[in-house]
Parts: C-alpha cells; structure tokens; sequence
C-alpha cells in the first residue's frame, strides 16, 4: 500500500523532533508491545487515519511516539482520551495548559505534549506529567538532605522511586539515542537503587 503523502508529512516532521536514529529489532519488538499503529487505532475508533494525521501536522495531536522500522506510526492505544475529556481537539490545548498555574509552563509542556516525546509515562495526562516532574525532582535532590543514608531516609527514597518505577516504562535502546544520552529511568530509579540499595 503506498505512502500517502500526509504520511511522508509526518515521518519528516517525526525526524526534525527525534533526529534520524535506526530502530532496531529489539526497539521495534518494544514498541509493538508498548503500543498500536495510528492506523489500527483509528480502524477501532472509527477515524481516518489522514484526519487524524493533519491534526498532528497542525499542533492539534501530538506527533506518533515512534517510527517503527517498517514506517508504522506507532501512538499510545489512549491518544485519543485526553480531547474526548477535553470536550474534543479544539479544547484540548486551553484544558491541557489549564493544569498549571503558570501559564509560561503550561505552554511549554503543552510543546513538549505535541512532540510526541511523552514515551516516559504509561498514561500521558497533565496529572502524570507533574508527578513524574515532582518525583525525579525529590529523587535527585535526595542525597542533599540532612538526614540521608539513614533507615528513615532510605525508607523516603525507595517509596518515591518505586512510584516513578509505576509511572514510567521500561524505555528502549532508541529513546537514549534521540534524547541523546540516559533516561529518567536509568538516573532516577536504576542508577539510584544499584547507589542505595533497599535496606
């Protein structure tokens, strides 16, 4: 089935945001896992896959999560219930930004929303986003705190480590490269357990 030039559209603009990175096998068999292509999506939804294409091209939706090797656009399988909240796409940038109290912030995570680059969250909501914020915050400033090393410290530490552990998923080989080195995952829940192991 050929390309259609909406899709071409969006694999340019996926590149300009993520760099030219090669998937391979074992971030496709990821990815497949993690999530479904725009086309199934919308097959069970009952959406054309160009409409909802043009949306993304028009910062309306966000850009896929990946390129599957083979070209799928690969979405999470809830793209789709943020504007349903919202009321629908036309709403959802002001529902979206509302979240936050500044509107400066609000608006450059509703950038980093339509970059597609949310692949750090199992569910990409306003409410996950300023968690995962909050927990790697506390996580990396625990070392700092007067109490640390202790059991009670420790206790702390762990509880906010294993809940990002709950928010995040495993990542792939790929996500390093277009971030362009270790993700939360690696710095704030793997790195930091192998530091301080549970007591």
């Amino acid at each position: 089935m050929p390309e259609t030039a909406l899709k071409q559209q969006l694999a340019e603009r996926f590149r300009e945001v993520n760099g030219d990175h090669r998937m391979t096998d074992a971030d496709d068999a990821y990815v497949s896992a993690q999530f479904i292509s725009l086309d199934e999506l919308c097959a069970v939804h009952g959406r054309d896959s160009d409409a909802v294409r043009r949306l993304m091209l028009g910062q309306c939706l966000p850009l896929p999560g990946y390129l599957r090797s083979d070209g799928a656009e690969m979405v999470p399988a809830d793209l789709f219930a943020l504007a349903d909240e919202a009321g629908g796409v036309d709403l959802l940038e002001i529902w979206f930004t509302a979240h936050w109290a500044d509107p400066v912030t609000g608006k450059a995570e509703w950038n980093a929303y339509l970059s597609g680059q949310y692949v750090c969250l199992r569910s990409v909501t306003p409410a996950a986003i300023q968690r995962k914020d909050h927990l790697t915050t506390m996580i990396s400033a625990a070392t700092g705190e007067a109490d640390a090393g202790s059991a009670a410290w420790a206790g702390r530490l762990h509880a906010l480590i294993d809940e990002l552990d709950a928010l995040e998923p495993a990542f792939t080989a790929y996500d390093r490269l277009r971030f362009g080195g270790p993700t939360s995952r690696d710095t704030c829940i793997a790195a930091m357990r192998a530091r301080f192991p549970r007591p």
